[in-house]
This record gives C-alpha cells, sequence and structure tokens, in this order.
C-alpha cells in the first residue's frame, strides 16, 4: 500500500511525560488539535511518489524518503491513539484502512478477470486463499503478470503497476497490529526497541540470512520502516526534547552516511534507487525521520506563504489513502490518453512536439484523473471513520478533519524520453 499510503488520519502531535522507571504510561500535557506541520509531510510525502511514479528518478528516494516518512508520522499518530484502550484502536485504524482498499478491489479484480486471468489454472485451489488478501491484506493480494493482449489499451504489465503499491496497505496493517506491544515495549526500553528493526533489517535485508518468498517480503518491510515507525512513538512522547539536538542530528548524520555509503557498495540495475536496497533505505529514512521530527514545529495554521496550500495539504490529507491506492492505475491511464493526440489532426504535422511534450504530460494529466477518483471513491474514507461523506474536503467548509509503489511504462506509438522505473514504491 502504503505503502502508500499511506497513513489514513492526521492529528496532532501530544507530548508525553517521560515513563516513569517503571514505564507507567506517559501523560498527555497538550490539548488536542492538528499539527499542520505533519500534514505538510504527509501532503509532500504522498506528491513525492505520484512524481517517482512517474518519471522514475532514483535520486527522488534520497531527496525525500516519502515511505519512512509516512510511516513515522503514522506511528506518531498511532501512539496518540493508544491513549485509548488497544483493542478498540486497532479496530478502527483497519476499520479505516480496509473499506478504501476493498472499493479499489471492487474495480481491479474484475478488469484483471475480464482481460483473462485464470489463476485457478494455473495455481489450483490455494489461490482462492490468497485472494482473501484482498479483503484482509496480512499477505500480498494475487495478480498476473502480464494481463490483457500486447498492443492493447493498457501495458500488459499493467495489473502489476496497479496491485504492486498494496505492499504499503500490508505493512501499515502489520504495524497497526503489532503497535500495543511496540508501544508498550517502547516505553520500558526506548533505545532497544527503536534500534532492533535497524538490526533486523542488517541480518534479513542484506542476504545475510534469507527468508524466502512473500513472508520474507513482508517481514523485510516490516523491519525497513520499524525504526520510523517506532520514531513516531518518540516524536509523540517527547523523547527528541530530552536529547541534545546537536546530538540527535550528529547521530542521524551518521547513520545516513552510512546507508549511502552502503548503496553505493549494493547498487542494483535501478541505481541509487534506495527501494531495492534495504539496508541502505531504512537507515538513510531513519536518519531523515530524526532530523525532520527534531526541528519539528508545532504548527496549529500553516505559516506564511504556505498558508496558500491549506485547502490542498487538507484534501491529501483527508484523501490520502485513495490518492495512494489510485494513483499507480491512473498514471497508466494516462498513456493512453495522450496517445490519442496522434490521432488529432491539427497535429498531424507536430508529431515531433507531441514527441517533446510526452514524458511531461502523464504529470499534468495524473491530477485531474486523481480528482475524479477523489470523487468517485474518497467518500468510503469518511465512511470508514463513521463521518458524514463528503465529496471534496478541503477544509473551505470549515472542516479540518482528517481520515488518517511501482513505476510505470508507456503504451502507443510514441517512445516516452522518462526513466520509467518498475518498483513497487
Amino acid at each position: 500500500m502504503s505503502g502508500v499510503p499511506l497513513d489514513t488520519a492526521g492529528a496532532a502531535r501530544a507530548r508525553h511525560k517521560a515513563p516513569g522507571p517503571q514505564g507507567a504510561e506517559a501523560a498527555d500535557v497538550r490539548p488536542s488539535g492538528r499539527d499542520r506541520y505533519l500534514d505538510l509531510l504527509r501532503a509532500v510525502a504522498l506528491g513525492r511518489v505520484v512524481i517517482y511514479h512517474i518519471f522514475g528518478w532514483a535520486w527522488l528516494t534520497i531527496l525525500f524518503p516519502s515511505m519512512g516518512v509516512m510511516f513515522a508520522l503514522a506511528g506518531s499518530l498511532m501512539a496518540r491513539s493508544l491513549g485509548r484502550p488497544a483493542l478498540g484502536v486497532v479496530r478502527g485504524r483497519m476499520r479505516r484502512l480496509l473499506p478504501p482498499m476493498w472499493a479499489f478491489a471492487v474495480v481491479v479484480v474484475p478488469m484483471i478477470f475480464a482481460l483473462g486471468w485464470r489463476p485457478v489454472r494455473e495455481e489450483g485451489l490455494w489461490w482462492f486463499l490468497r485472494l482473501a488478501n484482498y479483503l484482509f491484506p496480512v499477505g500480498a493480494p494475487p495478480y498476473p503478470w502480464e494481463s490483457g493482449a500486447e498492443g492493447g489499451l493498457l501495458e500488459t504489465s499493467w495489473a502489476e503497476q496497479a496491485v504492486g503499491p498494496l505492499w504499503y496497505i500490508r505493512a501499515y496493517l502489520w504495524f497497526v497490529l503489532a503497535s500495543p506491544l511496540l508501544l508498550w515495549a517502547f516505553r520500558r526500553v526506548p533505545w532497544a526497541t527503536l534500534l532492533a528493526p535497524l538490526a533486523l533489517t542488517a541480518v534479513i535485508g542484506t542476504g545475510l540470512v534469507e527468508i524466502p518468498g512473500e513472508s520474507g517480503e513482508a517481514l523485510t518491510d516490516f523491519a525497513v520502516y520499524g525504526a520510523c515507525w517506532i520514531l513516531g512513538f518518540a516524536h509523540h512522547d517527547g523523547l527528541f526534547t530530552k536529547v541534545p539536538r546537536y546530538l540527535t542530528v550528529s547521530l542521524a548524520a551518521f547513520v545516513m552516511t552510512f546507508g549511502i555509503w552502503w548503496a553505493s557498495g549494493h547498487l542494483t540495475e535501478e541505481g541509487w534507487n534506495l527501494d531495492e536496497i534495504p539496508l541502505a533505505q531504512a537507515t538513510w529514512s531513519f536518519g531523515f525521520c530524526v532530523i525532520l521530527l527534531q526541528y519539528a514545529p508545532s504548527w496549529r495554521q500553516l505559516p506564511g506563504r504556505l498558508a496558500r496550500f491549506d485547502s490542498t495539504i487538507t484534501l491529501a490529507n483527508n484523501r490520502a489513502v485513495t490518492i495512494y491506492l489510485w494513483h499507480n492505475l491512473l498514471i497508466m491511464a494516462t498513456f493512453p490518453a495522450i496517445d490519442l493526440l496522434y490521432d488529432v489532426p491539427a497535429l498531424y504535422d507536430h508529431a515531433g512536439l507531441v514527441d517533446a511534450a510526452y514524458p511531461v504530460l502523464p504529470l499534468l494529466l495524473v491530477w485531474p484523473l486523481l480528482a475524479v477518483a477523489i470523487l468517485a471513491f474518497g467518500w468510503v474514507e469518511d465512511i470508514a471513520a463513521k463521518r458524514r461523506p463528503r465529496l471534496w474536503p478541503n477544509g473551505s467548509n470549515g472542516s479540518n478533519g482528517s481520515n488518517g509503489s511501482g513505476g510505470v511504462t508507456s503504451t502507443g506509438s510514441a517512445p516516452p524520453a522518462r526513466a520509467g522505473s518498475s518498483d513497487r514504491r
């Protein structure tokens, strides 16, 4: 997912008193309300994910590690919610997460079948159990590697591109289920709990211990982003205020430097794409999130020139799951639309202009398509959160509440001049 999703709620950071020697639960010392700094980070993370999946620029995974940031924000909000009974919190998070995914599956799975997917012939009855991951994604939802026919409206890899980002939803669900135990451990042995995921990544994310199949992928994702999720706990509990800033930033810079050094010796076919280098991703994202949260202001309103983006940021936070789930499929849908330009009589003598604009046109077209998806499916997030459905919740009506990766390639005649990453993040 989710990943990407992709966090489903925006809420204010709440400072806590430090746990006592017996690990007593922290006491909230800040009033409730939205923290617009966290909302801004989530909106930037979502935008970066969309741009990366259009152009496939590997350096974007270094410039802004979106998935680590989104998991850190989600961890902070989960810690805040766990001031209430854990069972109710976990059920509430799952209720907010799953219905938007079901709406996505209701559209995508029939499309895959209509384009010739015959999984029972290939996998037998076991496939029906795997299909349940579209309802409760503890594992990877199944999909065909190729769907449709060559020369069709969509490229044959469209199903992989559309369903692949659901890894984020799976990872988010794992973190939600584990959070009561993780938060209990963090408030008793904070540093050991915080660093344990990095140690686990060093074991299973480097090939030292190999766990094959989907179980290995799921556990690797859990380890890679686990430290970021637990950083969210630290942010919520005010741990950053108890460590000198110069020490925090220095250590974060050291960890990030290690991540880049490790990546330099383990580059894949996608070069500096950290998504393909687990230990580099884990350490770089960890250090990056430490700095973001160490310097985190507490904004009730967006300051200065950022205020002009208030409605966009509010909409992105209120529809974060919808944007994450649908963006990759909609990116793919832009290419058949662009290819139609070659059939416009007025452009017959200007095909070179279309070729030149081809790499940028998906970026221009995906936003109106996402707007349509928000109008068509975004209200499911409100129903899941037990709120009145809203078509366009950008805060203009006074409501500021909030609910909460593979690149694509072109079809058609024009050769797109872009990276076209196939990475799932």
